[in-house]
C-alpha cells in the first residue's frame, strides 16, 4: 500500500512514517519545513526517514493546491495521513494568521484532492483543544465540542465538520484522530516538556501556569502511533476518536518526573492561567478500545525518563 503522510518531518508524522517505512508500506512524505521551530530537528527526522528506499519526500506546502495535485496523480496513494498543520495554541493567539493556510486551506485542498483522486480513506490530526473549557472530565467524542477556546482548537473543529461534510457527501471515508498532549523523542521544542527539560538542564527558570494547578493527559508518542495506525487499517466510513492515555496527571508530578531523571532541581516561576489554555484535559477511550482496539501502555513515570534520554543523546548533555 501507498500511504501519502503530510507534516512528515513533524514530531507524529515522523514517528508515523518511520513506523509505516519499517513495516514495508511505501510512504510519500510532505512537509513545507516551516520556521515554526529549529528545522535542524525536522532535517534530522527526515535524514533518517530517507534512509528508507521506500519513501519518497516533498517538500511542499498543503495550501499550494498544484504543487499538491501533481503529487497526488503522480503517486496514487490509496491512503491519506493528514498530520501538516500549524500548531499550538498559545501561538494561535499570537499569530492567527498563520493558521488559516495550513489548518483550513490546506484541509480543503487534502480533503478536495481525496475525493477527486478516490483515495479509500483519510485519516486527519483533530485535538483534544476542540474540547475547550469542558467542566466534565474525562472528555468524551460525545459530548458537545461547540465552544473551543482557542483559534487552533476552532481550526480543529473545522477540520471535522468538513471531514463529516465530505463523508456524507461523496462518500469519501474519514477518520480524526483527536491527540491529547503527545510527547516522546524527537519532540517538539514549544511543548512545554520539552521546554522544562531544556531550562533545567540550562540552569534557567520554567513558566509553570496556573500556579500548577492544571492537569494533562499525557500520551506517549508510541500509543499514539499504534492507535493512528488502527485507524489507518480500520478506515471507518466517518469517525473521530479520542486517543489518550485515559489518566489526568498533575503538571507539578509531570515536573518532579523530569527532576529525577535530570536529578537536577527546577526553579519554577509561578505565573497565572494564559489565555486559550484549558485547566484540564482528559481522554475517555472507551470507544477507541471499542473500535481501534485501542490500549495506551506507557505512564509518565516510563516515558519521561525515555524523553530526558533521548534529549541528553541529541543535545549531548553530559
Amino acid at each position: 500500500m501507498t500511504i501519502l503522510v503530510t507534516g512528515a518531518a513533524g514530531f507524529i508524522g515522523f514517528h508515523l512514517t518511520l513506523s509505516l517505512l519499517k513495516d514495508g508500506f511505501t510512504v510519500i512524505g510532505i512537509d513545507n519545513i516551516s520556521n515554526y521551530y529549529d528545522k535542524k530537528l525536522k532535517n534530522d527526522r527526515l535524514k533518517l526517514l530517507k534512509s528508507f528506499e521506500n519513501f519518497n519526500f516533498k517538500k511542499v506546502d498543503i495550501s499550494n493546491k498544484d504543487k499538491l495535485e501533481n503529487i497526488f496523480t503522480t503517486f496514487n496513494p490509496q491512503k491519506v495521513v493528514n498530520l501538516a498543520a500549524q500548531a499550538g495554541v498559545r501561538y494561535s493567539i499570537k499569530n492567527p494568521y498563520a493558521y488559516l493556510d495550513s489548518n483550513l486551506i490546506g484541509f480543503l485542498n487534502i480533503i478536495e484532492l481525496c475525493k477527486n483522486t478516490n483515495v479509500d480513506g483519510l485519516i486527519y490530526a483533530s485535538s483534544s483543544s476542540i474540547y475547550g473549557g469542558i467542566k466534565k472530565a474525562p472528555f468524551s467524542i460525545n459530548q458537545k465540542t461547540d465552544k473551543p477556546l482557542s483559534l487552533y482548537g476552532a481550526t480543529k473543529k473545522a477540520n471535522e465538520l468538513i471531514a463529516h461534510s465530505y463523508s456524507h457527501l461523496y462518500n469519501l471515508k474519514t477518520t480524526g484522530l483527536r491527540y491529547f498532549t503527545v510527547y516522546g523523542s524527537w519532540y517538539r521544542p514549544d511543548m512545554a516538556m520539552y521546554i522544562f527539560i531544556n531550562k533545567i538542564v540550562n540552569n534557567k527558570p520554567i513558566p509553570v501556569f496556573n500556579y500548577g494547578k492544571m492537569k494533562r493527559d499525557f500520551t506517549y508518542i508510541d500509543d499514539i502511533i499504534s492507535g493512528t495506525r488502527s485507524a489507518i487499517m480500520n478506515n471507518y466510513d466517518c469517525e473521530v476518536f479520542n486517543l489518550g492515555n485515559n489518566k489526568s496527571e498533575n503538571l507539578m508530578d509531570m515536573i518532579e518526573i523530569i527532576e529525577n531523571s535530570l536529578n537536577k532541581k527546577a526553579v519554577i516561576d509561578f505565573l497565572p492561567m494564559q489565555a486559550g489554555d484549558v485547566v484540564e484535559t482528559f481522554a475517555d477511550i472507551s470507544y477507541s478500545i471499542e473500535k481501534l482496539n485501542y490500549k495506551p501502555k506507557t505512564s509518565i513515570n516510563f516515558g519521561i525518563p525515555k524523553l530526558v534520554d533521548w534529549y541528553k543523546e541529541y543535545y549531548n548533555v553530559k
